[in-house]
Formats: structure tokens, sequence, C-alpha cells
């Protein structure tokens, strides 16, 4: 199962979706997960969404392109998303998590590695279990 953090450094959780320029991508699995090559939208801000607000089709298809590059992820934390975004990852099958406040990649990958091990939601299962017959 893939997950991806929104964040500006690679060590916290501390961006909006849409702002987003980097995103730190996860493996997991039922023993452990390992980090992947980070997904970078721009060296700062995503302006191709951030600076698109309010222009109609252009802002949409910068929200969904970054959406189609995180498809293959399951979830993905960040600090705040809009209604639409967040209407647009639930349609690809990709769970978005709000954190409260800047919170640390690690910390919330080894929360999450609990969830897993202890007690995995029936979404989530499938999606451990997906990615096992995929592997």
């Amino acid at each position: 199962m893939r997950v991806a953090f929104a964040t500006t450094d690679g060590i916290y959780v501390d961006e909006h979706f849409g702002r987003a320029g980097r995103f730190v991508i996860y493996e997991f699995t039922k023993n452990g997960y390992s980090s992947l090559d980070d997904r970078v939208f721009s060296g700062g801000r995503d302006m191709s969404v951030e600076g698109t607000r309010g222009l109609g089709s252009l802002h949409d298809d910068a929200v969904q392109g970054k959406v189609e590059k995180l498809s293959d992820c399951d979830i993905i934390y960040m600090t705040s998303i809009g209604g639409p975004s967040a209407a647009r990852l639930v349609k690809k099958g990709i769970m978005p998590v709000k954190v409260k406040g800047r919170m640390r990649i690690e910390e919330e990958a080894v929360k999450l590695m609990e969830t897993i091990r202890n007690a995995p939601p029936p979404w989530m299962r499938r999606a451990l279990e997906k990615d096992q017959q995929e592997g």
C-alpha cells in the first residue's frame, strides 16, 4: 500500500494538497514500511495549481494532473484540502487524511503501521491485500 505525505521539507506533513510541491512516498506492507522516491511537482509551492485558482478549467486540469500523478497511492496525508480535490482523490480510490498542525512524517508512518498491524479498517485491508496479490 502506497502512502504520500504532503511536505515542504521531507520531514513534516506541513502542506495543503494543492500547494504541495513535494510528496514523500512510503510503501507499507503488513511487515513494515520503506521509503520510495519522492514525487516533486515544484521546488516550492506548486504554482501550476495555486497560480490557477479561480481560472476554471485551467485549475481543474492542474488539480487533476496532480491527482493522476499520485493515483498509485492509497492514502495521502496533508494539512488541508479543498472539497473538490478531496472528491477527486476519493473517486480514484485514494483516502485523503488531514493532520492537525505540523506532524512528523515518521511519527505518522509509525501510527499507520500500528493500525495496519492491529486493526486496519476494511478499506485498508483491501488495499494491503490488493498490493500483495499484485506484488
